[in-house]
């Protein structure tokens, strides 16, 4: 069996140290931070985490753009002229045209290197909730597993990956024509926290809303406690918009409730921040349906 290499967006939000360590290679993405671009490098090299959530906090706007197909194509041309096969794991097309780059780009180097396996599989996920699907399929990849058997893997169990956040500031959903303005300002007002999960198709979509940071915090863990695998959770992951003492307060009552103690915490990159602001909390595991 050939030797192959995992690679991925950095919209997975993957500690960098873990992604190395697990032999996972990554596709920067960019951020437009004022008019000025940044790579988002999973070890913040170009812009740190919690710098580009000052910098939204002191009001600068951030944009982003799809990865072209040419950094896609460098990226696995490097790892088939080392002689290995390539399964790119990619950002939810409901969110991103990413994915999509990086199909085209697997499916013009299948017919220039017709003796190399380039395969791309879309997660229909994003920020650790991509990260945590990369992230098993790198131990199934240890375990010895073939490339297809991983990305059957991949496409055998995206909808079982279920992604639950809350974010504090309402104006940033407002920006990205999530919710309305007038919803925003009620909602800000009142002091409503929406609770958000992702759908089988990979877009963002309001479930519920409580009233209070904590409540909605409360309300993550209360879904997972719902629908989750039992078993089948021995990481679990939990992203944040540079609020850790709301993400640890997430992982304890995981603890807590659930008896999971392996839980990576990793910050909501730029590229996903841009659209979320700071203050969102992001719970991701295994359950019977997304």
């Amino acid at each position: 069996m050939r030797d192959y290499v995992i690679l991925t967006d950095s919209s997975c939000d993957l500690p960098a140290e873990l992604a190395e360590k697990m032999g996972i290679r990554v596709v920067p993405l960019s951020v437009l931070v004022d008019g000025t671009e940044y790579m988002n490098y999973l070890d913040g090299r170009e812009i740190g985490f919690k710098a580009f959530y000052d910098k939204i906090r002191e009001g600068c706007t951030a944009t982003t753009s799809a990865v072209n197909i040419a950094a896609f194509k460098e990226a696995m041309k490097a790892i088939v002229n080392e002689g290995k096969d390539v399964l790119y794991i990619g950002f939810s097309s409901g969110l991103s045209a990413t994915v999509g780059a990086g199909i085209n780009a697997a499916r013009e180097l299948s017919e220039e290197y017709p003796g190399s396996k380039i395969y791309a599989v879309d997660t229909l996920g994003a920020s650790l909730g991509q990260g945590m699907t990369v992230y098993y399929a790198a131990k199934k990849q240890q375990e010895g597993a073939s490339i297809e058997e991983v990305r059957d893997f991949v496409e055998q169990r995206r909808l079982n990956q279920a992604h639950w956040f809350t974010v504090d500031d309402l104006n940033h959903l407002k920006r990205g024509g999530r919710i309305s303005p007038t919803t925003a300002a009620i909602g800000t007002m009142l002091n409503i926290k929406p609770v958000m999960h992702m759908d089988n198709e990979g877009h963002l979509v309001a479930v519920g809303k409580v009233r209070g940071r904590k409540a909605s915090l409360k309300e993550l863990v209360n879904s997972m406690e719902a629908s989750a695998l039992p078993g089948e959770n021995p990481t679990i992951f939990i992203s944040h918009g540079d609020c850790l003492e709301d993400a640890e307060y997430v992982a304890s009552l995981v603890r807590e409730k659930l008896g999971i103690d392996d839980i990576i915490i990793n910050y909501v990159g730029p590229v996903i921040g841009a659209h979320t602001g700071p203050g969102v909390v992001a719970l991701f595991f295994w359950a019977s349906e997304r």
